[in-house]
């Protein structure tokens, strides 16, 4: 009860740390909508030339594009979350304080994440989607069920982008500079997420394969439960891929983890 107590504290921590930071949300607001209205006319000329593209009619790529702009930076799908403060730590030496903490590694950084993600997904998220349910027509549904069963999707989301973000900060311990695979990483989340298209348009074998990769759990996935694109026991399947590579993805988290501070000495300490 009192490590759930501590977890809880460092997240309460890290949603007021990001509310302090009002401009920059204001200009992150308007970023997202800006890019969600060129993101939104280029899906009009692309569906007004090929209608059902991808098994998405107009309305329903348009929520898509929205839904993309609401949880981009809840979910860090460009990146610039956890990995990059961790980074620096690890760099500075100051990781090691962090391991002396009465606490799991991992499970902090997950804490302090979650409390930026929930932060971004209230101000950074219901706004843009406001202005774009206002502008367009969007395919929301009404059915509060469905709302819920986007937030359970949602949050096994951020669980997979947490874990892979995280396996990406540890590599710090072995790389001076982590500018190359944070950029690799960044592009990875954003074209294999479906932030871009979704990765229903892809065809053939190509196609297949990255609805399979576990990027396509942060955006795909919960942009598809909230279309209705999932229902019943296809609504569990897609509950259970995303808990799937959640679960692999943090066991490997703990094992890069292991490996780092048993083989490596911290830089700077």
């Amino acid at each position: 009860m009192r490590s759930t107590g501590l977890y809880w504290a460092v997240t309460r921590g890290s949603f007021r740390r990001f509310a302090t930071y009002r401009v920059a949300t204001a200009a992150g607001i308007f970023t997202n909508t800006v890019f969600g209205f060129i993101l939104s006319y280029t899906y009009i000329a692309l569906w007004s030339q090929r209608p059902g593209l991808g098994g998405y009619d107009q309305s329903q790529a348009l929520t898509f594009v929205w839904v993309g702009q609401a949880l981009l930076m809840a979910l860090a799908i460009m990146g610039g979350g956890l990995e990059v403060e961790l980074q620096s730590r690890i760099r500075s030496g100051d990781v090691a304080i962090d391991m002396y903490r009465p606490a799991d590694l991992q499970t902090w950084w997950a804490a302090a994440d979650a409390g930026r993600a929930g932060y971004h997904l209230l101000a950074r998220g219901l706004l843009p989607m406001a202005a774009g349910a206002l502008a367009f027509p969007l395919a929301l549904p009404l059915d509060p069920l469905r709302w819920a069963a986007f937030l359970l999707s949602t949050a096994l989301a951020f669980l997979v982008s947490i874990a892979i973000r995280y396996m990406v900060g540890l590599t710090a311990f072995w790389l001076m500079d982590g500018a190359g695979i944070n950029m690799a990483a960044s592009l990875c989340s954003v074209f294999f997420s479906g932030m871009l298209l979704p990765l229903t348009v892809f065809p053939g074998s190509f196609g297949e394969a990255v609805r399979w990769l576990p990027w396509s759990s942060v955006l795909q996935v919960p942009a598809d439960v909230l279309l209705g694109r999932h229902t019943g026991a296809g609504l569990l399947a897609a509950f259970a891929f995303q808990a799937g590579w959640a679960v692999v993805l943090l066991l490997a988290g703990r094992a890069v983890q292991a490996a780092a501070t048993r083989k490596v000495v911290v830089q700077g300490g």
